[in-house]
């Protein structure tokens, strides 16, 4: 699968000093594998992504041939891949997380604040190879289009983490594959972060915190019903619950009842 065969809307061919038309041609350059670890690339403001919002124009940018529609998130833009569907991880308070479903696997986008300075990824990669060694997977660190990639294998498939710093924002996409889709999801996966945008804005984020996340409306409707059946659910397990109390109760003083004549009809035995 090739990345990003995409451009701007406005590209459109351009005269040299000496008259003649030039072509418009593609910045991106394929990656090897062979990138030092230490060579950091950063996220682009221009034709390749993922982009700076702040800076860069969504609306220059043609994905049709890639997605149906966008998925606006307030600081992310993301093209959603056809066929692909998204589905919100509900917490005890509420929304917890968005994932990207696909034939392939499941991606799930963050952006972070950071510090103008680069290195965010560095250590937050280091943190999660941790954290997978610890789940007992096998971790490897891959060089991607970005620099490195974590890649924790387990029994019943892959996960891989693409981390991508812009300005004062960190880019984390965490992919789930089952067996035998891994390269395909890690194909998607680029894809989806390559035309993905970040909106940082101006407001005070301390460096490591996730940037809000807004769903749209439609997402918003979706949760609310899911809340409302997960409200009603708890009600009904909670009137069950006290019915069954009830019973085990009467059960109980039944018993005690029964017990109390027993050891009345048993005096009354002895006494005659």
């Amino acid at each position: 699968m090739a990345l990003w065969p995409f451009g701007k809307k406005q590209d459109q061919p351009h005269e040299t000093d000496d008259g003649e038309v030039e072509e418009a041609q593609s910045t991106y350059e394929e990656p090897t594998p062979e990138v030092p670890a230490e060579e950091e690339p950063e996220a682009a403001t221009g034709d390749t992504g993922p982009f700076d919002g702040d800076t860069v124009n969504i609306g220059e940018f043609d994905f049709s041939d890639f997605s149906l529609g966008v998925l606006d998130l307030g600081s992310l833009r993301i093209p959603l891949p056809k066929t692909s569907q998204v589905q919100v991880e509900m917490g005890e308070q509420g929304p917890k997380m968005v994932h990207i479903v696909t034939e392939f696997g499941r991606i799930t986008p963050v952006a972070f604040a950071a510090p103008t300075s680069a290195g965010q990824w560095a250590e937050a990669s280091e943190q999660i190879v941790q954290g997978m060694t610890a789940d007992g997977l096998t971790v490897e660190v891959e060089q991607g289009p970005w620099g490195p990639e974590v890649v924790g294998t387990g029994e019943h498939g892959m996960i891989r983490v693409i981390g991508v710093e812009g300005p004062r924002w960190m880019l984390r996409m965490t992919t789930t594959a089952p067996n035998g889709k891994e390269e395909g999801m890690r194909d998607l996966a680029r894809e989806v972060t390559a035309r993905t945008f970040v909106y940082r804005g101006d407001d005070p984020i301390l460096a490591g915190n996730s940037l809000p996340v807004v769903l749209p409306q439609q997402l918003v409707s979706q949760v609310q019903q899911a809340m409302e059946q997960r409200a009603t659910q708890m009600r009904e397990a909670q009137a069950q619950q006290t019915q069954q109390d009830t019973e085990e109760q009467a059960i109980d003083d039944t018993a005690a009842a029964l017990r109390d004549l027993e050891d009345g009809s048993a005096t009354e035995t002895t006494e005659k």
